[in-house]
């Protein structure tokens, strides 16, 4: 059986991912929004290292960020090929979390090299948890998507690390700036799940 018929014979007859509950979206529909919610991730995340690099680019932790910045566009690039391979439409908030994510690093980045770490443990730890939800939600149905969320989420927590070991926790106001990071984190991903 050739993939459109499989495709084809999916929709008519969807499956769902993990525990079925009413109002649950169809197994397609629920790959094609992690798909895009991934992607939209790892382009902000991209973004972020840009914004901190425009501020901190001649400064001894330059390279240590264009690391992680390296990291998450092999992310990007994945999803943007997952994307096309699961027919995912990108989230209409791209043109936003260009801004957004770009600000919000160059916006840490200006408060120091520690505000700049601290974004990036809160987003991390976002992500990771995000990761780990859809990799249990996945579990055998879709093992490439595993695979690549399993590599990537554990990239995010070497990137997590990364931030601690350059003093993210010293950061001036570190607990209200990493709380609100995460929360616009969250509202980021429940967006672009959605948009």
């Amino acid at each position: 059986m050739d993939k459109e018929s499989k495709r084809q014979r999916q929709d008519r007859n969807p499956r769902t991912l993990g525990d079925h509950l009413p109002g649950d979206l169809p197994y397609r529909q629920a790959v094609e929004r992690m798909i895009r919610v991934d992607h939209a991730g790892e382009y902000g995340a991209v973004r972020i290292y840009e914004g901190q690099l425009a501020i901190l680019g001649d400064r001894a932790v330059a390279p240590v960020i264009q690391h992680m910045a390296e990291q998450e566009r092999e992310h990007l690039a994945t999803f943007e090929k997952l994307s096309v391979k699961h027919r995912a439409r990108p989230t209409a908030m791209l043109p936003i979390w260009h801004i957004a994510g770009y600000a919000l690093g160059a916006g840490t980045a200006l408060l120091g090299e520690r505000a700049a770490m601290a974004c990036t443990v809160a987003v991390e730890e976002v992500i990771d948890e995000h990761y780990s939800k859809q990799i249990a939600k996945l579990g055998k149905d879709e093992p490439e998507l595993v695979a690549t969320c399993k590599k990537f989420r554990e990239e995010e927590l070497e990137h997590r690390q990364t931030g601690l070991e350059h003093d993210a926790e010293k950061a001036p106001g570190y607990d209200a700036l990493k709380g609100l990071v995460k929360t616009g984190s969250r509202l980021a991903i429940w967006i672009s799940e959605r948009v």
